[in-house]
C-alpha cells in the first residue's frame, strides 16, 4: 500500500509516468463498473474515458482520507451519471461484438439484462450506484455509503426499498414492480 501511496503523490505532483501506471493498475476496474453502469461496450468505452480525463485534472484532489479504489468508484459514479445526462442515454441500440455476447450469453439472458438496465435507470436517485456497488460490485454497506457520500443507513434502506418494491425473477427472465 506504501507503494501506491508514493505512486500517488508522484502522480499529484505531475508525473506522468505515475500516473499512467496508476490508469493501468486500475484500468479493467474503473471499465468493469462502467460496464455494469451502462450495459454495452460502447458507453462503457465513453465512460471510462471520461473517468480517465477527469482523473487527470482531479488526482490533486485526493486525500488519503479513503482507499484510493473507494475514491476511484466515487469519480465513475459522478462521471456516470454526468454521461447520463449529458447524452439522455435511456435506450440506445448498439451494435455489440463478440466479446459482448460472450460475455452477455443467450438471448433471453441478454433481453433480460437490458430490462434490468432499463430499471434501474429508473429507479430514484442513487438506488442504482448503490445496486451495482454492493450486488455487482461485492462492496460493503459502509463502503459503498463512503463513495456514495451518504450514511450506511441510507446504503441499507436503498437496498431494502429495492428489494420490496421489486421482484426479480430470474427463471422468467421478468421484472416485476411489487
Amino acid at each position: 500500500m506504501t507503494d501506491q501511496k508514493a505512486l500517488i503523490r508522484r502522480a499529484q505532483s505531475g508525473d506522468g509516468e505515475a500516473f499512467e501506471q496508476l490508469l493501468e493498475t486500475h484500468y479493467d476496474m474503473l471499465y468493469r463498473f462502467a460496464y455494469k453502469w451502462c450495459g454495452n461496450r460502447a458507453d462503457a468505452e465513453d465512460v471510462t474515458q471520461l473517468v480517465c480525463v477527469k482523473l487527470a485534472r482531479t488526482i490533486g484532489q485526493f486525500r488519503f482520507e479513503s482507499s484510493f479504489s473507494s475514491w476511484l468508484y466515487r469519480v465513475v459514479v459522478n462521471c456516470a451519471r454526468d454521461w447520463a445526462r449529458s447524452e439522455r442515454r435511456q435506450s440506445r441500440c448498439v451494435e455489440q461484438d463478440e466479446t459482448d455476447r460472450a460475455v452477455e450469453g443467450s438471448v433471453e439472458h441478454q433481453a433480460f439484462l437490458w430490462q434490468l438496465l432499463r430499471t434501474l435507470d429508473a429507479l430514484p436517485d442513487g438506488t442504482k450506484e448503490t445496486l451495482l456497488l454492493v450486488h455487482a460490485e461485492g462492496l460493503t454497506h459502509r463502503e459503498a455509503a463512503r463513495i456514495l457520500d451518504v450514511k450506511e443507513s441510507t446504503v441499507s434502506w436503498r437496498l431494502h426499498e429495492f428489494r420490496k418494491n421489486y421482484s426479480l425473477e430470474l427463471d422468467e427472465g421478468v421484472i416485476r414492480g411489487g
